[in-house]
């Protein structure tokens, strides 16, 4: 039988490591989309924190910003900042102003296809921004999971508008959506099972 030794002085010589006490982290609530009956459809009710939501669009202008405008006003309202990244058209100010939006908090950053996936990678991580918007046109999986994570690290909403042929292929997006024909069908969500009908996406700007 071996020697029988004190723990403590196992402890003094490092022979033994101590383990420090797991601590929970605090669960974040997920965003409301501000559109109940899509909220109603979603694990937690809203947008999935700290994750990457992807858009997919049969064609752009179907109200893909319609639907992200309620959270980014008001995110944007408590002073949190908001990211554009390379967006196929420059915003019209006075319609984002006019879903609720404080437009001194919405930043525009102009970078070529290649230069886009890296800024939005930076801007997830950064920890600075409360959400940011992307619309990749070369991304494969790797590229987006490197988004996914980034968006993790550093707590942000990530979202992501591609084109609707895309859904055909797998994602590491935490929520995928599609938008067409003013309706709005859950592909996948974290958490939970994607309903099998689509919803009436109502335009309200």
């Amino acid at each position: 039988m071996g020697a029988v030794l004190a723990l403590d002085r196992l402890l003094e010589t490092r022979r033994v490591w101590r383990g420090q006490p797991r601590t929970a982290f605090p669960e974040v609530a997920p965003h409301p989309t501000g559109h109940p009956a899509l909220d109603a459809r979603l694990p937690g009710g809203g947008w999935p924190p700290s994750a990457l939501s992807e858009v997919l669009l049969a064609s752009p202008g179907v109200g893909e910003l319609a639907l992200v405008w309620p959270t980014l006003a008001r995110l944007s309202q408590q002073q949190q900042t908001v990211v554009l990244i390379a967006p196929p058209h420059l915003p019209h100010a006075p319609a984002w102003a006019r879903a609720g939006l404080a437009l001194s908090q919405v930043q525009v950053v102009q970078a070529s296809p290649r230069d886009a996936l890296w800024a939005a990678e930076q801007c997830l991580r950064s920890a600075a921004c409360a959400a940011v918007l992307c619309w990749p046109q070369q991304a494969d999986d790797r590229a987006l999971r490197r988004l996914q994570v980034a968006a993790e690290t550093g707590q942000c909403l990530g979202f992501s508008f591609r084109d609707a042929r895309h859904a055909r292929n797998p994602s590491p997006a935490a929520l995928r959506l599609q938008l067409d024909d003013g309706q709005v069908r859950v592909l996948k969500c974290r958490g939970g099972l994607a309903p099998a009908q689509p919803l009436p996406l109502a335009v309200a700007h």
